[in-house]
């Protein structure tokens, strides 16, 4: 199968519009041309898509992780600040309590 790349707003008005195989596409191209350097291509192709597929698997895991760890922080910023407003009235010197005075 061909793909048409018509995204491509630079060649937007070429009167050719790129294509670009998709992986079926190179399996399929492999069936019919019957040369050795056909068929290493399209494994080589083949290859690729698989590569691409788990680095994209690869970024889906870890961003992912990086929303838990964000929310996470999040629990944790909320907690943090509860115990500052709660330490700080301790924390400021406070109205000593009168004496009484001694003498006359």
């Amino acid at each position: 199968m061909v793909a048409n790349c018509d995204q491509l707003g630079k060649i937007l008005h070429s009167s050719i519009l790129p294509t670009a195989f998709t992986e079926q596409g190179a399996l399929m191209a492999s069936t019919v041309l019957r040369s050795a350097t056909a068929i290493q291509m399209s494994i080589y192709i083949v290859r690729a898509f698989v590569r691409m597929r788990e680095a994209m698997s690869a970024n889906e895991v870890i961003l992912r992780r990086l929303t838990e760890i964000d929310k996470t922080l999040l629990m944790h910023d909320e907690g943090l600040r509860d115990l500052y407003e709660k330490l700080m009235p301790l924390l400021e010197p406070g109205q000593e309590p009168e004496r009484r005075k001694i003498g006359f």
